[in-house]
């Protein structure tokens, strides 16, 4: 329970809908309780009209079934109020629970994303919070309405005969020991399931995701048993759950059974030692009794299976909502980003790195500036990247912006002032319009999308789309090629008019005739900083300040004259690509 006691604040947010709700389950157990009260009762009255007319005897026979309708339906209605209370509230904190995963989904870094599959994370917020739903409403409602009706129904027990209550009730709690073993069982079982669905999951959204290069590898029969194997174990799991499932109801037949046969047997004993004591009609209130007390009382394991199934999956819940995000916006302060950054003598290890990333780099940036960074791939140019946008904070060192430490400033309000084009593109299923909208503050209007397609010289590709802009892009833009991706999220990061622009190798997929009309269009931007990543040595030459990076070092800095005249390894790099492009 240790675990489900987060879910405490959520019951005191609803605790007025709580309370109405247990009104309600009070009212429909009173009445409930009264069904057997008054058949019985008008079973023996049945005994006084001895002799009269058959249609005398039909109408008190008429008597009886509309009286047990009734009953009926007034409890009817307050299950029906309860059912509108406690587990619409269950619904309502699931809603607030999923929202509040999603958040902090949005909140947690990049630390924690990177140790985290995608499939499981699904899961959580789907499976594990349906199951948390099962404890805040079944299982409460179960829970509560046992004790008002054990209550309700011992009290009018007991005034009939205090010893056959005592007979009668004895194989309940039997019932509800057997009922929770076999529900402990079905709960590990359900638990080893959902690992399993968690792992089948991950790897379908991986397949999917990776379709294009699975097919383009042949790799479609190692797939699929890699895939078969999963389905097979989640299958044969399964059936172990639906075997050891169906020996719930049974248990639960024959212990109501066990309770009749006492009830007629013990009843009828006492009936004929004291016929005036025990009627005929207290026997039919004592088997009308134990019917309605049977399922409370299996319920109790059901109820116990859910809450421990409930534990199970808040606790993998509260997991990842007990982390406090590495990386988190102190300041609050409006900030309006001038162009100035600092790097000093930044140093960067990843969690499961042993050798640095970023090594002791150092550089300052001066408004206006076009900044490149080049480098042999993992020398540590994208680590730059995510130290500025603070996506991760250096071991060492510290980068300024403005003359104010990163940490310190407006987290949100500077990666506002950002454009940012990563190397990995990521468009979503929408309308080519709504991507590019998606990177605005602002409304965004028709002539504005233009402008920034134009800019990026893509539009001429959307304008070859019968639907134009509202061309309805497939998952992550497969619909386009790989070089229209790249110039279609250039334009989602210029529409927001950024003050610093983020290029991370984004060219890549573009020719360098294409290229150079982009950078060209870029340079008439009104941009005070532009941080420009590549290994192609074209997509940077026209920065004012460049740096060769090597294993994390800065190796070579200065302008492109200055480096080719140094005749380094920038000079080295820029001859060979220059011999490609030749031989091209």
């Amino acid at each position: 329970m240790k675990s489900l006691s987060y879910l405490n604040k959520y019951f005191l947010k609803y605790k007025w809908r709580l309370l109405l709700g247990i009104i309600f389950l009070a009212g429909t157990n009173f009445f409930k309780v009264k069904i057997p009260v008054y058949v019985g009762d008008r079973y023996d009255g049945i005994k006084d009209l001895a002799g009269k007319s058959d249609d005398t005897i039909l109408e008190e026979a008429l008597f009886i079934g509309l009286g047990y309708v009734a009953l009926a339906l007034i409890s009817g209605v307050f299950l029906f109020l309860t059912r509108q209370t406690i587990i619409i509230m269950s619904r309502l904190i699931e809603y607030d629970l999923k929202n509040e995963i999603y958040l902090q989904y949005q909140r947690l870094d990049y630390t924690f994303r990177t140790k985290q599959s995608t499939g499981d994370l699904m899961n959580r917020i789907s499976e594990d919070v349906t199951y948390t739903r099962m404890y805040l409403g079944p299982a409460a409602m179960y829970s509560i309405s046992l004790v008002i009706l054990f209550i309700f129904a011992i009290v009018e027990m007991v005034q009939i005969d205090g010893t056959l209550t005592l007979f009668v009730l004895l194989p309940l709690p039997l019932m509800s020991f057997l009922v929770y073993k076999v529900s402990s069982k079905m709960n590990y079982l359900s638990r080893v399931v959902q690992s399993e669905q968690s792992n089948m999951s991950t790897l379908v959204q991986e397949y999917f995701s990776g379709i294009r290069v699975l097919k383009a590898y042949g790799g479609q029969k190692i797939v699929k048993e890699k895939f078969d194997e999963s389905s097979d174990s989640y299958l044969n799991k399964n059936m172990r759950l639906v075997m050891v499932n169906a020996l719930f109801l049974p248990t639960i037949f024959v212990l109501i059974g066990l309770s009749t046969l006492l009830v007629i047997y013990l009843g009828g004993i006492f009936h004929f030692s004291d016929p005036e004591g025990l009627t005929n009609g207290d026997i039919i209130k004592y088997i009308m009794f134990v019917n309605m007390l049977t399922w409370p009382f299996a319920s109790i394991g059901w109820v116990t299976s859910l809450v421990q199934r409930a534990a199970a999956s808040q606790e993998r819940i509260n997991e990842f909502l007990d982390v406090k995000p590495e990386i988190v916006n102190t300041n609050e302060q409006p900030f309006s980003f001038d162009g100035k950054i600092e790097f000093k003598n930044v140093s960067f290890t990843y969690p499961e790195a042993e050798i640095p990333a970023i090594n002791n780099l150092s550089f300052t940036l001066n408004a206006g500036d076009t900044f490149g960074i080049v480098g042999r791939t993992g020398s540590g140019k994208s680590t730059i990247l995510k130290l500025l946008t603070r996506q991760i904070d250096p071991s060492e060192g510290e980068i300024l912006i403005d003359g104010i430490s990163l940490k310190d400033i407006n987290l949100d309000a500077f990666r506002a002032d950002m454009g940012i084009v990563p190397q990995d593109v990521f468009l979503f299923s929408d309308t080519i319009a709504n991507n590019l909208r998606f990177g605005s503050l602002i409304e965004v209007d028709h002539e504005r999308l233009v402008e920034v397609t134009q800019k990026a010289y893509v539009y001429h590709n959307i304008d070859e789309f019968p639907n134009k802009f509202e061309t309805l892009l497939g998952e992550r833009g497969v619909n386009l090629s790989g070089g229209q991706k790249q110039r279609v999220s250039i334009a989602r990061a210029l529409i927001r008019n950024p003050k610093l622009l983020i290029l991370d190798d984004c060219l890549s997929a573009v020719d360098t005739k294409t290229e150079e009309i982009i950078l060209e269009n870029l340079r008439d931007e009104n941009i005070k900083t532009s941080v420009v990543v590549s290994h192609r040595i074209s997509s940077i030459r026209n920065a004012n300040y460049i740096i060769n990076i090597d294993q994390g070092t800065k190796t070579e800095e200065g302008t492109h004259k200055e480096l080719i005249a140094a005749n380094g390894a920038y000079a080295e790099m820029y001859r060979k690509q220059l011999e490609e492009q030749s031989e091209e």
